[in-house]
């Protein structure tokens, strides 16, 4: 597991950085292949936006948010890609697991004959 972290227009303290990494390192339980982070957060006037691309084997995924609070930020983004990368999941159990059968589509007359 990999996570960079950048910062723009605002101080790197440790805090912010061991919070962020701890948060994007709890993503990996939910992938397959080990992952690669980058975390960009960053001061605009009052906001304070994070955002973070995470790559693991052949998926990606993106998310940013922006809100008064870093801590509540990097929150929010964490919830968005946890549900991007379950959702991802849960797209393709579907496609090996539920196929429809052919026999679903026929139309039934009246008499329950095919």
């Amino acid at each position: 597991m990999n996570i960079a972290i950048t910062f723009r227009q605002m101080e790197a303290t440790e805090a912010m950085r061991g919070y962020a990494t701890d948060k994007v390192a709890k993503l990996q339980k939910f992938l397959r292949q080990p992952m690669k982070g980058h975390v960009t957060l960053s001061l605009e006037k009052r906001l304070h936006s994070a955002e973070v691309d995470v790559h693991s084997g052949g998926e990606h995924f993106h998310a940013h948010e922006k809100s008064e609070d870093m801590y509540a930020s990097i929150d929010k983004v964490i919830d968005k890609l946890e549900r991007q990368i379950r959702e991802s999941h849960a797209a393709a159990s579907a496609k090996k697991k539920g196929a429809d059968r052919a026999s679903d589509h026929l139309i039934h007359d009246e008499t329950g004959e095919e």
